[in-house]
């Protein structure tokens, strides 16, 4: 049996223009088989899905994730999800963080990941959040793509062309971030805006599973596995079984949306699928200050 609990919920909504979507997901932390402490957090709560992975000497780590995840989820139980509201609570952690006596590292902070579901308007959209490197997945019609952008010195060598992304596996400057949640940092994610799909799944994760998981093998997991619950828990093992050098955050969102149907493949989307390698969807990148942004308040 795993040595985790995982946890697991579903949801019907009822749209505003008509019709229902159903949700099922499962989350899952483990502080990994080499740390001594969990420095993840994970919320899973609809609509706002997040995993926070902690940076910083002592107890920082710990203390960072869990004073974003807290904040976060005081959003969740006052109904207001949006990119003004996420940032206010964001900018109250990092208050938390440093008003706390045991948070004394001037690295401490903490990525922020996920997506919430919007409502409000006519049709449904997802809106992705990301500070630091830690990911949000989408597996649409056989195909997985990354869908968030790392905030890392690997990833801007990569997007520079100095490094390849073969090479950035084993990069000694791997774990360096260039953005966080934390007292010198901004707390301005970038978001990204999805089409609600029928069939679509989220996997939102810390490192510790691209550490140990090929984005193959992570499509392998969804694939093989219709219930979240169980693909999170065939994950984890399968991190724990390589090694699991870090901490592991994984959290699985299934989208139901009878009515919808994903786009075609073309030909280069269908040689994606097969490699299994990451392809970024279709969607529109915004800012917390731009009208896309905005009009997810």
């Amino acid at each position: 049996m795993p040595e985790f609990d995982a946890i697991a919920d579903r949801r019907t909504v009822t749209l505003k223009g008509g019709g229902e979507l159903s949700l099922s997901w499962a989350a899952v932390t483990h502080r990994g088989m080499r740390r001594e402490l969990n420095q993840d957090a994970v919320l899973a709560d609809y609509p706002l899905f997040i995993v926070a992975d902690g940076m910083g000497g002592h107890l920082g780590g710990e203390i960072a994730s869990a004073s974003a995840v807290d904040r976060l989820g005081d959003l969740v139980r006052d109904g207001r999800i949006n990119p003004k509201s996420i940032e206010k609570a964001l900018s109250r952690a990092v208050k938390d963080i440093i008003a706390h006596p045991e948070a004394t590292d001037d690295g401490t902070g903490t990525t922020v990941t996920g997506i919430f579901l919007e409502t409000t308007g006519v049709e449904p959209t997802w809106v992705t959040l990301n500070i630091g490197d830690s990911r949000v997945y989408l597996l649409r019609d056989g195909t997985l793509a990354q869908v968030t952008t790392d905030h890392s010195v690997v990833q801007e060598l990569i997007a520079s062309g100095r490094l390849s992304p073969e090479e950035a596996e084993n990069h000694p400057y791997g774990n360096v971030i260039t953005r966080a949640v934390g007292p010198s940092e901004s707390v301005h994610p970038d978001y990204i805006r999805l089409d609600v799909l029928d069939g679509d799944r989220f996997v939102i994760c810390s490192d510790g599973l691209t550490k140990e998981l090929t984005d193959f093998g992570i499509r392998h997991f969804l694939l093989e596995n219709e219930d979240p619950q169980v693909a999170i828990e065939q994950m984890m093992q399968a991190c724990l079984d390589n090694g699991g050098r870090d901490n592991i955050s994984i959290v699985v969102v299934d989208v139901r949306r009878p009515g919808t149907r994903p786009p075609d493949l073309t030909d280069d989307d269908t040689d994606t699928a097969e490699r299994g390698s990451a392809r970024r969807p279709q969607a529109s990148v915004s800012g917390a200050s731009s009208p896309e942004a905005d009009s997810a308040s």
